[in-house]
């Protein structure tokens, strides 16, 4: 995996990232990436590795564990006394600082102060996930006057579940590779609003239309905004919340391009290309070059 920031302090990031450039330059015959972003990141940003020696393989989800997901949904609502014509908005991911769940709560309080009483909306927010710093955001969430409209559920395994059940998907992260919450989301046809970083804005797609203000843009699968800016994200949710046209074109279309794209049957195929095209241009090559072909994966 390749880790170039947000993990780490500057003098380590630097020594990793100089150990990558020798290992993709002289012992590395294909870096795989998971998205057409990720690969101008690592090649055209960081200098890493040569850019013919790269390839983009998407991830592969099992979407058949989604496939009746129109029924599903209820018994998650229901376990946190959200009625049926409320909307409820969920985080889903492990809670660490990378994805940035203070920017969640942040967002929602101001979506409440600014947004909430012009939508005409029941909004509710739910964290779906764990980690070391879920008693620093209960507590972020109290002082934000979020409680009771906020629930921190913790780890749940019941994606087929949780997924149907919420009106919209928020992911906040400061870096992704190609997130596999919003891949989730999206098979489930549910709208995603996220900040543009990292393997996202593949995911998002083209934009469509922006706001007035320019503070978020409306894509073909999602809302995009800017990383770290609560105003930008509160505007971005108001207007899902809204629109619920919207919403269900964007579900709609999100559905469709996973379906399409992020299958386990086209990664596998995926896969199999790869290591027969590297074998073939070893097998030309071999005795010229006596070595084994080394694979490495970006995530």
């Amino acid at each position: 995996g390749h880790i170039f920031h947000s993990y780490y302090g500057p003098l380590k990031t630097r020594l990793f990232l100089t150990i990558e450039k020798v290992l993709a330059r002289l012992a590395t015959d294909r870096v795989v990436v998971v998205s057409e972003q990720q690969r101008r990141e690592i090649n055209e940003q960081f200098g890493v590795g040569r850019a013919d020696r790269f390839a983009v393989i998407p991830l592969g989800l099992d979407t058949t564990t989604f496939t009746d997901w129109a029924s599903r949904g209820a018994s998650f609502r229901a376990e946190l006394a959200v009625k049926p014509d409320d909307i409820l908005v969920g985080i889903v991911g492990r809670l660490t600082e990378i994805k940035n769940h203070q920017l969640f709560l942040r967002a929602a309080a101001e979506f409440k102060t600014r947004f909430l009483s012009a939508t005409g909306e029941s909004v509710r927010f739910v964290v779906i996930g764990d980690g070391a710093l879920r008693n620093e955001l209960e507590q972020q969430a109290r002082s934000l006057s979020l409680v009771p409209d906020i629930t921190f559920v913790g780890s749940r395994r019941d994606l087929e579940n949780f997924y149907p059940a919420l009106d919209i998907v928020a992911l906040t992260s400061l870096n992704e590779g190609t997130p596999l919450t919003l891949i989730e989301a999206m098979a489930n046809a549910r709208p995603v609003i996220s900040t543009a970083v990292g393997g996202v804005v593949d995911l998002l797609g083209d934009p469509i239309s922006r706001n007035s203000d320019a503070s978020f843009v409306i894509c073909e699968r999602g809302v995009s905004v800017p990383a770290n800016d609560p105003s930008a994200f509160a505007a971005g949710l108001a207007r899902l919340v809204a629109d619920e046209q919207l919403r269900r074109e964007i579900g709609v279309r999100g559905l469709q391009f996973v379906a399409g794209h992020y299958s386990t049957e086209r990664l596998v195929k995926d896969i199999k290309s790869l290591y027969a095209d590297l074998l073939k241009r070893k097998s030309i090559s071999k005795q010229a070059s006596g070595g084994k072909p080394t694979f490495r994966t970006a995530s």
